[in-house]
């Protein structure tokens, strides 16, 4: 399964990955550096300009080196996390003086560098002088952790080691950098956090988050970012007076309880007809639904966090395959379930059963 998981990101890359960026490509180690430590804690969008407007002013490390301290805080005002701008000054002077403003070419001579960590060092390592590094950024834990089902938080010890070790397992070695690239990419522009295009996919017949109907539950994090808003959108599936639930086992709000389908946004997303059943159609592969009703925002006011939750109601012609496996109550016997209490008020005012 490795091998043709690695095979066919990389003939995704080759024949469908449009994704432009200034970087892409980029074989000067001075240049995939900028734009590394530009990117820390900064949205590409962003850092783009940044990144450009540092080249131009900056093109060599040399030049970086010999800038004032003052000129070069101003250019990165706005990025803000200014220590990042302090490393990179003192990285551009230690290059310079050590090795001649020539950057080193050992991934562990680069993770020395100040600023740079494994996942900086295994870029710059693959990108410049293709040495088979694999990268494991967010992209790379939700892309592996979905396609190989894995549920090791990817916060943990445990599962920054597994994660790791099968990034290097999966990497193409005779192309590191060609491969890390495919697999960031793709991360981004089809194995997305929120509504990725499963059904697009060229890795959805070898997905285990797909097949079980898991791709909105992976990756698990242990330790569960504190939100002061968190949006819940439940999709109740009925099928032939039956509906699917899951019990809530990770450790965050709720554990143990049940609830129906959960799709967590960043923000609010507006449902309407022609969304959800391209929602459907897209992720889950579902051809054959009704959509009976969308609700209104629930919330819930918990001790640190707010949840606001919405409702879709679908009634399914077909039974999915990525659900077979998974649990269906009959909805007379719903009640018996221990909810969270958003859930149990929607309860309360809806009946489930769709005529």
């Amino acid at each position: 399964m490795k091998k043709v998981f690695t095979r066919n990101l990389v003939d995704w890359h080759q024949t469908e990955n449009n994704r432009q960026m200034p970087w892409k490509g980029e074989k000067d180690p001075y240049k995939i550096w900028l734009s590394e430590i530009i990117l820390q804690q900064t949205r590409v969008e962003q850092g783009l300009a940044y990144y450009e407007k540092f080249i131009a002013a900056f093109p060599t490390i040399k030049d970086l080196a010999k800038a004032k301290d003052q000129i070069v805080f101003k250019m990165w005002e706005g990025l803000g996390y200014y220590n990042r701008c302090k490393n990179l000054l003192h990285t551009a002077r230690f290059i310079t003086e050590h090795y001649q403003g020539k950057f080193p070419n050992t991934y562990d001579s680069i993770l020395t560098l100040k600023g740079v960590g494994p996942y900086t060092a295994a870029a710059i390592a693959s990108f410049a002088f293709q040495l088979p590094y694999a990268v494991v950024d967010g992209n790379v834990f939700r892309v592996l952790s979905r396609v190989f089902g894995m549920a090791i938080p990817i916060d943990s010890t445990q599962g920054k080691q597994a994660f790791s070790e099968l990034a290097n397992q999966v990497l193409d070695r005779k192309s590191p950098g060609n491969f890390n690239q495919a697999i960031m990419d793709f991360g981004a522009t089809v194995c997305k956090p929120f509504s990725p295009s499963c059904t697009q996919c060229p890795l959805m017949h070898q997905c285990k988050a797909f097949k079980d109907g898991l791709v909105n539950s992976l990756p698990i994090k242990e330790k569960q970012l504190l939100k002061k808003k968190r949006w819940f959108n439940y999709f109740i599936f009925e099928y032939k007076q039956s509906i699917l639930v899951y019990q809530r086992m990770a450790k965050d709000i709720w554990e143990n309880l049940f609830e129906f389908y959960l799709v967590e946004a960043p923000e609010l997303v507006v449902w309407d007809n022609q969304r959800v059943l391209d929602f459907l159609k897209n992720q889950l592969g579902i051809q054959s639904a009704v959509l009976h009703a969308i609700s209104g925002v629930a919330v819930q006011q918990l001790t640190h966090q707010q949840i606001k939750a919405q409702f879709i109601k679908v009634k399914l012609l077909k039974k999915p395959e990525c659900f077979i496996k998974q649990q269906w109550q009959a909805v007379t016997a719903i009640n018996e379930l221990p909810f969270p209490k958003i859930i149990t008020q929607y309860l309360v005012n809806e009946p489930l059963l769709v005529e």
